[in-house]
């Protein structure tokens, strides 16, 4: 391949030759003079700038810039005032982030419209370079240069009106609107962009006139009925946008959007049986926007939600919230968006068995909301459903790979299932995903204490644990698993003592905890304050297997072996896995 340098020298290098080669073979007819010499020489140099800008516009194409900029830059040291080579340096650098590149971009754009005012390219070009410079006076002027001197170009009325926007101009950009309007007629891009800025500068009623004007024009277009109506009922006009919209649907029979529409203004004047009506219609009517249907859902689901949190649940919508899901899986439950709405909406009802069986539709079907499979990832967890927990995650991961929150799922779900290892994968991954989320970080490191206290690595299970503290130090949960596996190790009994001693005392009548607090001073050899705390402990209704045999262990060093070995008879007929407890029993002694 040819450097750049040399195959630029190339071109002109080859000429030459060619150039010197003529007199010689002209020997034998005439001799060339010099005005035609300097004719054959420019024209040879006019051959050259084409060839260098042919080469430049190559690589532009290719995206290769630096390339492009050097062949264009050849150019105009052959011919200066090349308008097309300066337009299209000025259009490389004014591609770059750095200011004094769009600068430089400027300087060349102008030297090219100096030379040629009549192509609109260069104006064009010109306007957006002094638009990233934030010099919007200047953008804007040389546009009405260009409609000025280039007639037949008011299309560029649009990007003129932009510019005064991005300047906030409001009152210029409108009235640049209404001259695009005299060419044009009124259209959907003015009036919307009127009655934005309208809005913007408190101007409620000419917004309203504009919307008005829009419908006036194009009277059969429901998009525009639609959003006047719209904007009537948000500046407290709803009488009268029901009107509208009433009117809109008995000539329209078939405009499903408009009946929806009508249904809401319904709703929000306490006519619920009118509004009912009008969207059992629409939920059936396939002209009807799915999107729209389920964000009619979402509304009842978020009507339910409230009136529930306020003790005050209305038997009435939250029977026709179903009724509503039950007709939309009817018409669209191949939707993965519809399932997951449905799957909402059986969440706020508290039927967390309906709502899995819909979350697990819509991910069957590849929804893309990330919130379903979190939603899904929950249910699956509050049902100790672990394998389907670890199975779904897994699925997740190939549309969700930086989603920390889905490692931690599956990481939990290993844990549950004691696959340790696995656990420690997803969980790390998960940490590394959430390293700004201090929330979730916490958690994931409570987690990965317990996972790698199953993997015997202690080193990082306690530092985990310390981890979790630093952020919560009053982490409950924490303080009572990091303790029972220092206890468990008979490593740093203080330490233990602290954390249980505060979680029993942030939770006196925990049994779990108090059984923890007990085992740590029985490691302590601090037998008869144990005793003292497992008494407590074993008053509470939620005992365990492992409260008896801790008790028993306790009262056998206290030298109370036939009350121990009632403990721990109590224990061997609580659970299934009892051969220590048997050896215990058997030969009255501690193992």
């Amino acid at each position: 391949m040819i450097p750049v340098q040399s195959f630029s020298r190339l071109i002109p290098l080859c000429l030459s030759l060619f150039i010197l080669a003529l007199p010689a073979n002209g020997q034998k007819k005439k001799k060339v003079s010099a005005e035609e010499m300097r004719k054959m020489e420019a024209h040879l140099a006019k051959v050259n700038a084409e060839a260098n800008f042919l080469e430049g516009e190559k690589y532009f194409i290719l995206e290769d810039y630096t390339k492009a900029f050097y062949f264009f830059q050849h150019v105009l040291e052959q011919e200066p005032d090349n308008a097309p080579a300066l337009y299209k340096c000025a259009e490389v650098l004014s591609r770059s982030n750095k200011d004094e590149d769009v600068r430089r971009a400027a300087e060349y754009i102008q030297h090219a419209l100096d030379i040629d005012k009549q192509n609109p390219y260069y104006y064009l070009l010109a306007s957006n370079i002094y638009t990233g410079l934030n010099d919007y006076s200047k953008a804007a002027g040389l546009l009405e240069t260009l409609m000025k001197e280039i007639p037949g170009n008011e299309r560029y009325l649009f990007e003129l009106a932009a510019i005064y926007q991005y300047a906030k101009k409001p009152e210029e950009a409108i009235r640049i609107y209404n001259r695009a309007e005299s060419v044009y007629g009124i259209n959907e891009t003015c009036s919307q962009q009127k009655q934005s800025l309208y809005q913007q500068m408190g101007k409620v009623n000419e917004a309203l006139e504009e919307a008005r004007r829009l419908v006036d024009t194009f009277p059969e277009e429901e998009r525009f009925v639609m959003t006047y109506a719209e904007a009537l009922a948000q500046n407290n006009q709803v009488k009268k946008a029901t009107e509208l919209i009433e009117q809109f649907v008995l000539q329209h029979p078939d405009a499903g959007g408009s009946r929806v529409l009508l249904a809401g203004f319904y709703r929000d004047q306490g006519m619920e049986d009118k509004a009912r009506t009008l969207l059992r219609e629409a939920f059936v009517n396939p002209t009807v926007d799915v999107s729209t249907k389920a964000i009619v859902l979402s509304t009842y689901a978020e009507q339910i939600a409230q009136l529930r949190q306020r003790n005050s649940p209305n038997l009435a919508v939250e029977s026709f919230g179903l009724e509503l899901a039950g007709l939309l899986r009817q018409s669209n439950g191949q939707e993965s968006n519809v399932r997951a709405v449905i799957g909402d909406l059986y969440v706020t009802l508290d039927k967390k068995s309906e709502a899995e069986q819909e979350y697990r539709k819509a991910v069957q079907l590849g929804t893309a909301r990330f919130e379903t499979w979190q939603n899904l990832f929950s249910l699956l967890s509050d049902n100790r459903q672990f394998d389907s927990l670890i199975y779904y995650t897994e699925q997740g991961m190939e549309y969700f790979p930086n989603q920390a929150l889905l490692y931690y799922f599956n990481g939990y779900g290993h844990l549950r299932k004691k696959h340790y290892r696995e656990s420690v994968t997803g969980l790390e991954q998960a940490r590394r995903l959430a390293s700004k989320e201090v929330v979730l970080l916490t958690e994931i490191n409570v987690l990965l204490g317990d996972a790698y206290n199953g993997t015997k690595d202690f080193v990082k299970s306690d530092r985990a644990f310390d981890e979790a503290l630093s952020f919560n130090p009053n982490n409950d949960y924490v303080l009572n698993n990091y303790s029972y596996y220092l206890a468990t190790r008979k490593e740093h009994l203080d330490k233990a003592n602290q954390m249980a001693a505060l979680a029993v005392k942030n939770n006196p009548d925990n049994s779990s905890y108090l059984d923890t607090y007990a085992w740590v001073l029985f490691m302590e050899g601090k037998y008869k304050e144990a005793r003292k705390i497992m008494e407590r402990a074993i008053a509470q209704p939620d005992i365990t297997a492992a409260h008896w045999e801790h008790y028993g262990d306790i009262l056998f060093q206290l030298g109370e072996v036939d009350e121990a070995v009632k403990q721990w008879e109590k224990a061997r007929n609580m659970t299934s896995q009892h051969d220590l407890l048997d050896k215990k029993i058997a030969n009255r002694r501690l193992y």
